[in-house]
């Protein structure tokens, strides 16, 4: 195996930033019949904490002077914001606001010594959510398998209809060309029985079929969808929107981006690491990317299981 630079690795990915926040993005293809397909994740880091350092003056004011915690607020060294924010709630256990403080300029150093502790509730105070796509369904039931500290919002099959309908292709299947044909047969073939499905569905509904009939317009929708969609593969794309603490992005990209993971899942937490690397380089710098055998990614930290 082989190191390569993450910064590298994300600017081969084609990785943006807007406003510190980093996403990597994923074009849509098309298959002979129309049918939308992705090949690849793409993540998207939609938020993630805001530290009022100032707010903190009122607080310091209220002990001797001669402690000089006022001074923390003038720390040179500027952190990214949920650095910031971690970094204010491990020192506020010790009370470390004064002049022997670690500083800022020192935050490695100073994150290190908690990992290599393990004492990871600190990081468990800085939020980040991101929106994944180009995830398949298949992908989305393991993800969701991981609870503490996330919370998660997905695509809705039951309410959104045919017209958003795109699929997601695994990685074994791009470099065969068998198995991509095999595939782009089976998207389009899956495609056409959803939407005549849909059609059926709608004409018995349209009938007054009674399991079909509703009264609101939504429900009418919806008992038509959430038939239809029994046809639809696991390749099918999921997109969803995931929150989780620093901590718990920690375990998740330790567990998928694990060499020995599952492929489809481990391409998106390596996307996800690049992510939140970016967009806060100082609670994720302890993770070096390695080339497989295979041309795909793997990643790893001394400080599992912060």
């Amino acid at each position: 195996m082989s190191t390569i630079d993450s910064q590298t690795l994300f600017c081969e990915l084609h990785g943006t930033k807007s406003s510190s926040l980093a996403a990597i993005h994923s074009p849509v293809h098309c298959s002979p019949g129309g049918t939308p397909y992705l090949l690849t994740p793409g993540t998207v880091v939609l938020a993630s904490p805001r530290t009022n350092l100032e707010g903190l003056a009122g607080f310091l004011d209220g002990f001797d002077p001669a402690l000089h915690f006022t001074a923390y607020l003038d720390d040179p060294t500027l952190l990214p914001d949920g650095a910031q924010l971690c970094k204010v709630a491990g020192q506020l256990c010790y009370m470390s606001f004064g002049p022997k403080r670690t500083m800022n300029a020192q935050s490695k150093r100073y994150f290190d010594n908690l990992k290599s502790s393990g004492h990871g509730s600190v990081f468990e105070h800085a939020t980040f959510s991101m929106l994944l796509y180009g995830v398949s369904r298949s992908l989305t039931h393991e993800l969701i398998r991981h609870r503490a500290g996330f919370s998660y919002s997905q695509l809705s099959q039951r309410f959104v209809s045919g017209r958003m309908l795109r699929f997601v292709e695994r990685p074994e299947y791009r470099a065969d060309e068998q198995l991509h044909t095999q595939f782009l047969q089976r998207i389009d073939r899956a495609a056409q029985e959803y939407g005549a499905l849909a059609n059926r569905l709608l004409e018995m509904q349209q009938a007054g079929v009674g399991i079909l009939s509703a009264e609101a317009r939504t429900d009418l929708r919806k008992k038509v969808q959430q038939c239809a969609r029994s046809v639809l593969p696991n390749e099918t794309e999921a997109p969803i929107v995931v929150t989780g603490n620093a901590r718990s992005w920690r375990h998740f990209i330790e567990m998928r981006a694990d060499a020995h993971a599952e492929i489809e899942i481990r391409e998106l937490a390596v996307r996800v690491f690049l992510c939140l690397r970016q967009s806060d380089p100082v609670l994720f710098d302890d993770y070096a990317v390695e080339q497989l055998p295979d041309s795909t990614y793997t990643v790893k930290t001394e400080f599992r299981k912060v």
